[in-house]
């Protein structure tokens, strides 16, 4: 183990906002291990073959020259003299898991179209160019999105998968060689075009940033497929996407730099484990920019409060990729991070090997009940259409579901769909429910999630581009009646104990008004938290998994009033928010205070046995809590210190460190966090909510077989109170879609009034208590 006090060096640069952890070399145990998990990694299929490489040139080469012909097209109909149209340009970029070179068979291409300033979006991109490309006899299945958070042209170019996108620089002409790692190319440049842009100068940064880009690339690889196999790859679903998964291999790397990809893995699940999240990974220092472009902040910008797994990009303007995550999916990513960490320690003990690590997660013997989201349409172009629109709100259900049942009801989204090949142009999506772990349930207590699933029913059928036959259900089924068609083959396994791989199967009773086991299309849905059999988590070589703390601040951020929680008698509680330093919780300065004693008291029984030099202790921020100070590194330890800890308890010093001293200067909660939602989504909610909906079939709060919400507990009136407020219920507004800084400064005391159910007349209309 190499000192923690020297740096991480490349060509003279150092690489990561912190000492290394480690300095060492690989082993003899590690070259042996790193060549089984390449093997193992070829063994699957995660390496193209020579051909495919070939045909993904030569269609990157077809689609350079197609918008060269494009943008010579647009610049003569605008009227250019033949000079200019001559010298016009468009150029083709990579970006993504094919331009870091751990794409597989069949993976799409990211791809970026760079065009002058003459060639718009909307009229040009999407319209010009779809049309041209839409002539063209190799290319299909051509689905524009231009409302997306970043607009895209998805299609297959000779049966390759295509994903561009486009940025409108401010440029007449595009030089060949253009240089987009520079940032004076987002001068002048929209929205879309720095988001756009991002994707290229966030890949390329990564790979500048990494010790060593063979052993990132093949970490890399073998982590996108481990989290792929258990269920946590999806960044629409609120897990993490490829990019994201990159930065936390590329924090690895840094910290590890000598390390091979075995040990990589190993420490990656070590050290994310350990990781106090809302704390965020950043491989570089955030820097301001020239520009005057918005950049992740907590202390300045209230929407990065919300942020619950900030993992920051490299490349100016510097966000958080991951505001996607909510509780849910962060506790079952962060157990999954548990898992991962117990098994690599088990081999190191020789006691496990790489196939029990990469064993596809059970999603459908893990809960005993699911919701089953099925979206259907009238032929193959509108259920694309339609099928991406719903998907991409499938995580507003899950955060209405948390905030209306106070999270003690919690979703794990499956990140794929489904299709019934005996129902034309029709998919479905699941996701499994389950009570909040640690909370003891009362007798007779339930969550009625009915007016959450209309509220989210209403909301996606404010497709721009609904069409007749566009249709959405959302249903009740249990484990045993899950249909065939979502297994491989069509044939239901039989169960297994791995059905009950604990941590994320505390169980939730579903009920219908039948007590049905598969709730009818249209029938009512009720969510009750008594366990219909006692399932108890098994770990590794069925060993007990740890108890998940639930004081963690990861479970009370999303609470409006976030300091308040509701004791098992129904008694109001507060807690303060926890960082886990050591074990302990801590707020503030005194929180670090706490965990810099504890330290103090590790150098002592250290000194006391002999030690010359004692462990370095972590700076307390001062209490104020204001400037981040980007000088700020992890103090040196001498190696005489280091070499008397173990490898492991050396490491989580380290990492303690890092949460109390640099990443800790990047946290600032808001006083309050009892926003009234503002979304786009629900501005005409109040014009539609008297009669039926598109998407909806017909379905509304009013008649037979709608799903209405209410939180009919035993100590609902504990749990309810800060949801109510003349009346109307308040809800959080999701990371994304709070307002700027700007505009909260301007109306911060007069938050604007949202149309909401009343729980109250709800309970009387529905017989329920309240």
């Amino acid at each position: 183990m190499a000192g923690l006090g020297f740096s991480n060096q490349n060509g003279g640069h150092r690489l990561g906002i912190t000492e290394p952890i480690s300095l060492s070399g690989p082993t003899e145990y590690d070259i042996i291990k790193t060549r089984e998990l390449e093997k193992f990694l070829a063994d699957v299929g995660l390496y193209e073959s020579q051909e495919e490489a070939i045909s993904r040139e030569e269609v990157l080469g077809r689609l350079d020259q197609i918008v060269k012909t494009w943008v010579k097209n647009v610049s003569r109909a605008r009227g250019l003299n033949e000079q200019l149209v001559q010298e016009a340009n468009a150029k083709i970029f990579t970006f993504g898991s094919y331009r870091l070179g751990v794409h597989g068979p069949g993976a799409d291409i990211d791809t970026l179209c760079v065009g002058p300033r003459h060639a718009t979006r909307d009229e040009d991109f999407f319209g010009e160019l779809h049309k041209m490309l839409s002539e063209m006899p190799e290319v299909s299945e051509l689905h524009p999105v231009p409302d997306a958070h970043v607009p895209v042209m998805k299609f297959k170019f000779s049966g390759i998968s295509i994903d561009l996108l486009y940025a409108r620089l401010s440029l007449w002409v595009i030089p060949e060689d253009l240089d987009i790692s520079q940032e004076s190319i987002l001068q002048n440049a929209d929205e879309q075009t720095v988001r756009s842009l991002n994707g290229c100068r966030v890949t390329d940064q990564i790979l500048r940033l990494v010790p060593n880009i063979q052993n990132f690339r093949t970490t890399l690889r073998c982590m996108r497929f481990w989290a792929k196999r258990r269920g946590v790859y999806s960044n629409v679903a609120g897990f993490l996407g490829g990019v994201n998964w990159a930065l936390l291999v590329a924090r690895i790397c840094q910290l590890y730099p000598n390390a091979l990809p075995n040990m990589l893995v190993s420490r990656f699940f070590r050290v994310y484990t350990q990781w106090h999240w809302p704390n965020p990974v950043m491989l570089c220092e955030i820097q301001g920019g020239s520009l005057g472009l918005q950049v992740w902040d907590p202390r300045r910008n209230p929407k990065d409060r919300f942020h619950l797994m900030p993992i920051i990009t490299p490349a100016y303007p510097c966000m958080n990729s991951s505001y996607n995550v909510s509780s849910s999916t962060l506790r079952i990513m962060t157990d999954e991070f548990q898992r991962g960490n117990e098994i690599c320690e088990a081999m190191d003990a020789n006691k496990s090997n790489w196939e029990k690590l990469f064993e596809p997660y059970p999603f459908f013997e893990a809960y005993r009940n699911y919701l089953q989201i099925d979206v259907s349409a009238a032929n193959a172009d509108d259920l694309r259409n339609w099928k991406g629109w719903v998907e991409s709100r499938l995580r507003q259900l899950i955060l209405k579901i948390e905030r209306h049942t106070r999270e003690m009801l919690q979703c794990h989204p499956h990140p794929g769909d489904f299709s019934d090949k005996s129902r034309p142009f029709y998919c479905c999506y699941f996701m499994g429910l389950q009570r909040k772990q640690g909370v003891p349930a009362n007798e007779g207590e339930q969550f009625d999630i009915r007016l959450t699933v209309d509220e989210f029913k209403h909301a996606v059928g404010m497709y721009s581009l609904w069409k007749p036959g566009m249709e959405i259900h959302v249903s009740h089924v249990k484990r045993r009646t899950i249909p065939a068609f979502v297994f491989p083959g069509g044939l239901r396994p039989r169960p297994t104990r791995v059905a009950r791989e604990g941590r994320r199967n505390s169980e939730t009773k579903v009920s219908s008004h039948a007590e049905e086991d598969v709730l009818p299309q249209g029938s009512e849905t009720k969510v009750s938290s008594h366990a219909e059999e006692n399932v108890h988590p098994q770990g590794l070589n069925g060993e007990s998994k740890r108890k998940r703390d639930d004081n963690d601040a990861v479970t009370s951020l999303r609470d409006p009033k976030h300091l308040a929680v509701v004791g098992v008698s129904g008694e109001l509680v507060h807690e303060s928010r926890s960082f886990g330093s050591i074990g302990t919780s801590y707020s503030g300065t005194a929180g670090v205070e706490t965990s810099a004693k504890i330290l103090r008291e590790k150098v002592e029984d250290n000194m006391g046995n002999g030690l010359a030099n004692p462990i370095c202790l972590p700076q307390v921020p001062s209490q104020s809590g204001g400037e981040f100070d980007a000088s700020l590194r992890l103090d040196q330890c001498s190696s005489a210190a280091s070499k008397s800890l173990s490898s492991k308890e050396a490491e989580k010093l380290a990492v303690e460190k890092m949460m109390s001293g640099l990443y800790a200067a990047h946290q600032a909660f808001p006083e309050e966090l009892d926003l009234l939602e503002d979304n786009p989504e629900y501005k005409n909610q109040a014009k539609i909510s008297g009669g039926s909906m598109k998407g909806s079939s017909k379905e509304s709060s009013t008649t037979k077989g709608s799903l209405l919400v209410s939180l009919a507990t035993s100590t609902t009136a504990g749990s309810c109170s800060s949801l109510q407020s003349s009346g109307k219920v308040e809800e959080l507004e999701p990371p994304e879609l709070l307002p700027s800084a700007s505009s909260l400064n301007s109306a911060t005391s007069a938050p604007k009034p949202v149309l909401r159910f009343n729980f109250t007349s709800l309970a009387k209309a529905t017989g329920k208590s309240t």
